[in-house]
This record gives C-alpha cells, structure tokens and sequence, in this order.
C-alpha cells in the first residue's frame, strides 16, 4: 500500500527572519522604489552583523514610514516630521543601541527640516535613510523640497517655481560624518552603502532615488518604473568623494551619485560625557558593536 507524502512547507525567504511576514502583501504601489530599498535595508542589517535586540528602527509619516510596520525589529512608527526627534529620544535614552530612521524626502526635509539639521549638528549617533520620490507620495502627490524645477504635482499643476533642496549638501553643511546617495537602481551599491552608515558612530544620512509612477512619474509622463530605472541608469553618474555642494541633479543632464562624505568626529554622547565626566575619571572606551544575532 502506498503512503502519501506529507505536503512540502513553503520556502522560507533568507530575510523572512527580519520580516512580518502576517502583514505582508504590503501597501506599496505597484513599481514603486520602496520595496527594492527596504529589501536593501534588510540585507545591509544582516551584512552588518548588529545585534538585532540593540536595534531599532524609526519612521515618520508617508509611504517609506510603512517599512517599520513590516520590520520585524522593535520600530516606532512616529508623527509626521518626528521621526529624528523621537530617534534621538530612544538613543539617549539607550546610548548602546543603534538606531536606523527610515522616511521620505517630504517627513524628513520639510516639516521634519529643522529636527534634521539639528541632529546633524549635534552629530547625534542615527542612520538616516531618505527615500526621494521627488513629491509627497502617500497624501495626494504634493510638491515636496525635492520636487525638480519645472516639474507638475498636484500643487504645482503648471510645474514647480522653486529651486529644489539638494539633501546631500545640507547633510554635510550641518556636520554629517557619513553622506552618500544612490538610486534604486544600485542596488548592491546601496547595501554597501547602509552597512557602512549603521557602522558609522555619528549622524548618517543616505538619500535614495526612487520611482513613484502612480504619482509623480504619472504626472510628469515619465512611463514605467521600468522606464525610471532606464532613466537612471542612462543619467547616472559615479563620483566618489566629490564636494556634496557638487553632486547636483540635474534631470536633464546628470545624476550624481556616490559615496561623498566619510569623515569622524565627536559625536553628541561624547561631547556630553567629556563634559559632565568628574575630574580626573578615564575616559570611556568607545563603543562596540556586538555582533550576537537574535535566533
């Protein structure tokens, strides 16, 4: 008499263990960008080795923000603009601990400007992804501080006046210690990139370039995702190490990208130890990141 075989389990997916896996499909819109980064998040985390109970992630509002949600990490979804401030809360509050903010160029740069150079200031010990889709993508697709001159969105329906911000130079010009920023496209070269910035003691920040056809490329007939990434692989250009005030966008011409800032200095916790340390006490060792993983 034959016997049936038991079904076979479903394959696990090498980052399942960093995944809530019961929240997932996820929100997304079809060809957008924020997968493809938050997939290079969970493999950078894996790649650094941190110890996965000292880690934290936190995200402010809009579609990026979601990424806390599906990361089976502890994670603070926050307000909108707050995700810096409620970081640097948690940092304090657990200066052993390594903190990532996740959130769109609008959370971050706009309504959060003013936590963000501030805290890059203060070199507090956060890394800093800013996921750029040009406009704010979750809220109806509203010119952002990265909207392109010229380009339309829905408070902006004959194209932007204004000049937009180039992050990576505020970075660096507030005190960043790590500054880079790549595209969806680079994708091993963003893994690169996070890994390098959460073993960075002091403020990281990454900007990435993504593609948000249901919004922005929609709007500004840019076609397909598929068609976005075409864009930036044609327009993208690598130079490492350049002047951040340097590494411009410019739609029409070029797209630099690269790994610009890489620098040390104290960070906020050093500088407020050395201060309030009794005279004479030995300074403390600097910190190390354990590199047990959760099983």
């Amino acid at each position: 008499m034959m016997t049936r075989k038991p079904p076979k389990a479903p394959p696990i997916h090498p980052k399942d263990t960093l995944l809530r896996v019961e929240r997932i499909p996820h929100i997304w819109c079809p060809g957008c960008g924020i997968g493809t980064v938050f997939g290079a998040v969970l493999a950078a985390i894996q790649k650094s080795g941190c110890d996965l109970d000292q880690l934290a992630m936190v995200s402010g509002i809009g579609c990026t923000g979601r990424m806390a949600g599906y990361i089976r990490l502890d994670s603070f979804h926050t307000t909108h603009g707050r995700a810096i401030p409620f970081a640097t809360g948690l940092k304090l509050a657990r200066p052993n601990s390594k903190i990532l903010v996740v959130s769109g160029d609008g959370d971050l740069l706009a309504i959060g400007g003013n936590h963000f150079i501030h805290a890059a200031r203060r070199n507090i010990d956060l890394t800093v992804l800013c996921v750029n889709n040009l406009n704010y993508g979750m809220t109806g697709g509203q010119q952002a501080p990265s909207t392109p001159f010229g380009a339309k969105t829905t408070t902006s329906m004959t194209g932007s006046p204004e000049e937009p911000f180039n992050f990576c130079h505020l970075a660096a010009a507030c005190g960043a210690v790590y500054v880079a920023r790549w595209t969806a496209l680079h994708i091993r070269l963003l893994t690169n990139a996070i890994t390098e910035a959460m073993q960075k003691r002091g403020f990281s920040f990454l900007e990435v370039l993504t593609p948000c056809p249901s919004s922005f490329g929609r709007r500004n007939k840019m076609g397909s995702a598929l068609d976005t990434l075409k864009f930036y692989h044609d327009r993208s250009v690598i130079r490492n190490g350049i002047d951040p005030k340097e590494a411009l966008l410019d739609y029409d011409n070029q797209i630099v990208v690269g790994r610009f800032v890489d620098i040390e200095r104290p960070t906020f916790m050093d500088n407020y130890e050395a201060l309030t340390r009794p005279q004479g006490a030995p300074s403390p060792e600097p910190e190390v990141q354990n590199s047990r993983r959760r099983p």
